[in-house]
């Protein structure tokens, strides 16, 4: 039994609450952006995307910035995927941590601190740079300001353009999460989003 408030069957989200732009009946401009999408690192369509491409000129904008966050920031990729893992516990994104955790793992962060951070514990490790950046996103998600400690280490360790890259890494993970929030992504495989966090 679905209930048409929730949106949810049996506690799982079944689909979203809008429709979400595939390849078929595209407008031209969205197919522009389709194909732009297509033949960058992305390779695909996913996620809050679908829903942006309801409105082009969001989605142009959001895939560009999107392509420089994800993959051409000062940051490796374990680093970068840890803050996008905290915004999403932050933000109780089930999608956007079921889309990055397998990143995450396979870019190098340990299984261990990854639960650490769905927990929202502080990682139990002695790696600076983890702390380091875990500390700059909790404390902005958490507190909506930096403290001069958490920043000041963020900016001796990658300067101020990883300073930068990191603050809008975290606010352009921030909108994906409100937008996979908002219109109800389900998870691809059918599972319960809500698994992930579950509602307090």
């Amino acid at each position: 039994m679905t209930d048409t408030a929730t949106g949810r069957k049996h506690g799982q989200h079944t689909e979203a609450r809008i429709p979400l732009v595939g390849p078929d009946g595209l407008t031209p401009e969205q197919q522009r952006i389709y194909d732009m999408v297509l033949s960058g690192p992305r390779r695909r369509i996913q996620g809050p995307l679908r829903a942006a491409l309801h409105r082009p000129e969001i989605a142009e904008p959001w895939h560009k910035l999107g392509e420089v966050l994800r993959y051409r920031t000062s940051f490796p990729l374990k680093l970068s995927e840890l803050a996008i893992l905290v915004t999403a516990e932050r933000m109780k994104s089930g999608f956007e941590w079921y889309a990055h955790l397998n990143i995450a793992l396979d870019a190098g962060l340990p299984a261990e601190i990854a639960e650490d951070i769905r927990n929202g514990r502080v990682p139990a490790t002695d790696d600076a740079e983890i702390l380091d950046i875990h500390r700059f996103c909790f404390e902005l998600h958490s507190s909506r300001q930096v403290s001069d400690e958490a920043y000041d280490r963020v900016l001796r360790r990658w300067g101020m353009i990883g300073t930068v890259e990191l603050t809008s890494l975290i606010g352009y993970y921030t909108m994906v999460a409100m937008t996979l929030n908002a219109h109800r992504f389900p998870l691809p495989d059918g599972s319960d989003v809500d698994a992930v966090f579950p509602p307090s």
